[in-house]
């Protein structure tokens, strides 16, 4: 009896010493890992000013308690989309499609053989198109959405973009959206904040791919609108667009776009061209700019060997005013050369 008790005690002595080695190592594990460093989110971003001012405002915003605080329900983030997301030369990548559009409708439009801006498309006449007006690119576009539905035309959009290339790299356009960029939406995100896309470019063009492509909803895309109307005939509801122009979503647009479709003022603007300064002179520079940290950023082309460098001598996402005003409004330039380890995603594979 006295030795079967000696021998449960040196046990029970044994798993205690074992139970207390394991509570000590869980204790100091818990405390090394809280101490080490999270995973970079802007893996793609080499370190420098815009990588930090990134990582800053997204710290300063959402650090409980901190000055800075912004609630989750305040907290959102606007984004250009040609240029600042996806290239845009040596064209728009909805200008492509409009053309090629105007091709497939042209049958079902005889008229158009001999009436411009029309003639020029179906012929294939490159001088006469490099002339067009916007007068003229809006009557096409007008053209390719009257008494479609919106959704048939975002359909339409999905199905174009699933076949069609760039001309000069020779992938899908969905291939060349930016990676860094890609990072900065999904940074955004996982710390509480909503991620809209204000473009010039038609709601429904770009709602035909955001959600798949950046992972921002239909209802999260601000752009230029048509006119519609609704019908309900056979038991059947639809609002089937018209060609007229409603609200064009660029330059002092955005702006306007921003106060009718969010109703809030960003924290954070990203953009990359001239079109875009009054999204970010809104941002940081309104009277409700001023109770928390903004950001206002543009997307500088200055990699002509990964992508192009542009930026005051071009007609497609032209900056100009907006390389003036980025020093005296205290507005981020992400040089693409400088602050970008990669362009594009598949250059991660």
């Amino acid at each position: 009896m006295e030795s079967l008790q000696r021998i449960f005690l040196s046990r029970g002595g044994r798993l205690a010493l074992v139970r207390n080695f394991l509570v000590v190592a869980c204790a100091a594990l818990l405390t090394a890992c809280a101490s080490m460093a999270p995973g970079d989110p802007l893996p793609s971003w080499n370190e420098g000013p815009a990588k930090s001012a990134i990582l800053k405002i997204v710290a300063d915003t959402t650090k409980e308690g901190g000055p800075g605080f912004v609630p989750p329900a305040e907290r959102l983030a606007t984004f250009d989309n040609d240029g600042t997301l996806w290239t845009e030369h040596p064209i728009y990548v909805e200008v492509l499609y409009t053309l090629e559009r105007i091709k497939v409708l042209a049958p079902q439009h005889p008229g158009w053989k001999t009436q411009q801006p029309f003639a020029a498309v179906i012929d294939g006449d490159r001088a006469a198109m490099g002339k067009f007006t916007e007068r003229e690119f809006f009557t096409l576009l007008a053209a390719t959405r009257a008494g479609f539905r919106p959704e048939e035309v975002s359909a339409d959009v999905a199905a174009w973009l699933a076949v069609a290339k760039h001309p000069r790299f020779g992938r899908p356009f969905t291939d060349l959206v930016y990676q860094p960029m890609l990072e900065v939406l999904s940074f955004f995100r996982a710390n509480g904040y909503q991620t809209y896309i204000v473009t010039g470019g038609t709601i429904d063009f770009v709602r035909g791919f955001a959600e798949r492509t950046y992972g921002v909803p239909p209802e999260q895309v601000v752009g230029t609108t048509f006119d519609a109307s609704y019908t309900f005939d056979g038991g059947v509801a639809a609002v089937r667009l018209e060609p007229k122009p409603a609200a064009i979503n660029d330059g002092p647009g955005k702006a306007i776009g921003m106060h009718r479709h969010i109703g809030r003022v960003p924290i954070a603007a990203f953009g990359n061209s001239d079109g875009d300064i009054a999204m970010l002179e809104m941002t940081t520079n309104s009277p409700e700019s001023k109770r928390y940290p903004r950001l206002g950023a543009f997307v500088w082309h200055t990699d002509a060997v990964r992508e192009y460098a542009y930026d005051k001598d071009t007609s497609v996402g032209r900056l100009d005013k907006g390389l003036t005003l980025a020093p005296q409004l205290g507005w981020l330039l992400i040089d693409m050369k400088r602050d970008w380890k990669v362009i594009f995603p598949h250059e991660l594979r």
